[in-house]
């Protein structure tokens, strides 16, 4: 295909929450989109009391699960190329910054970052993605896991570049400070509104100005794939999370548009009052795969 674009997460669901509308929009416009994921989700909680017993404390069985949750999404989502850093299992959940299983000697946090890299360039060479999107330095709000997948994703891009097979253009996750405010007022009467006790857009760990924001991508006539990919992820989302009571509320703009700014490549031609970017793919001069010959298969 000739547009490319490589998404590099640190756990199932992450790709779903953070850029499911992205990767929705640029599959159904029949592009390739290859999402990698790092670790298996193995430390997550699990809302689904059935499974209960999955659990790192338990069976520690969750990541084989979540395997599994992750293709269902993917495919709401019309993803199909899907694959784990190393392999599924090669490095395990690190879980939140501070606990001993940021210590695990297969913890994605105490990985060797050349080492990872090296599978993802891996992938670079086989996809050749012009775009690649991944967290910034915190991983947009402090998770180990995130913080290694950004210098991952940042080194093997480095190293793919230098071969002649990196991405043009990389995009880091992001929200505008201005959509954070307008959140503050909007949700500030909802059931179980997840910003209550906030005051201002500055007490939160993320948040980007905007002058800094380069694209923003709305599929809004693709918010129910987004939709359908959250909910296949129900060790983790439960039916009673705020995303869905927000998504009721507030509809296909809440779930439909996400915003990145541009850590690597030219800016591209924008739109709108912020001359903010529409397609991840601006400026990049894409050539269209040569037609087979006849005869040939």
């Amino acid at each position: 295909m000739a547009r490319r674009l490589l998404l590099v997460h640190a756990h199932p669901d992450d790709e779903s929450i953070s850029t499911g509308a992205t990767m929705a929009h640029y599959a159904a416009l029949g592009d390739q989109v290859t999402l990698v994921t790092c670790t298996l989700g193995e430390e997550g909680e699990i809302y689904v009391p059935e499974l209960a017993k999955l659990a790192a404390a338990d069976a520690d069985q969750l990541g084989g699960y979540r395997i599994a949750e992750l293709r269902a999404a993917c495919a709401a989502l019309g993803v199909g190329d899907v694959r784990f850093l190393g392999g599924a299992g090669r490095y395990r959940d690190s879980g939140m910054m501070g606990l001993a299983t940021n210590d695990n000697p297969r913890s994605f946090w105490s990985a060797d970052v050349d080492e990872a890299a090296a599978y993802l360039v891996e992938v670079m060479r086989e996809t050749r993605p012009q775009v690649m999107i991944t967290y910034d330095e915190n991983g947009f709000y402090g998770h180990p896991d995130h913080i290694q997948a950004h210098r991952v994703a940042m080194r093997a891009a480095e190293l793919a570049r230098a071969e002649g097979v990196g991405p043009e253009k990389i995009y880091w996750m992001a929200l505008p400070c201005s959509v954070l405010e307008a959140g503050l007022h909007a949700f500030a009467d909802t059931v179980g509104n997840p910003f209550e006790g906030v005051e201002s857009a500055d007490d939160f760990p993320f948040g980007t100005p905007d002058d800094e924001i380069a694209a923003r991508i709305d599929a809004t006539d693709l918010h129910d794939a987004k939709v359908a990919a959250l909910k296949a992820h129900a060790t983790q989302i439960p039916d009673s999370s705020w995303l869905y009571a927000l998504a009721g509320d507030f509809g296909s703009e809440f779930m439909g548009v996400e915003y990145y700014t541009l850590a690597a490549g030219e800016r591209g031609p924008g739109d709108g009052p912020n001359g903010w970017e529409t397609d991840l793919f601006a400026g990049i001069a894409v050539a269209e795969p040569a037609p087979a010959e006849a005869g040939s298969r």
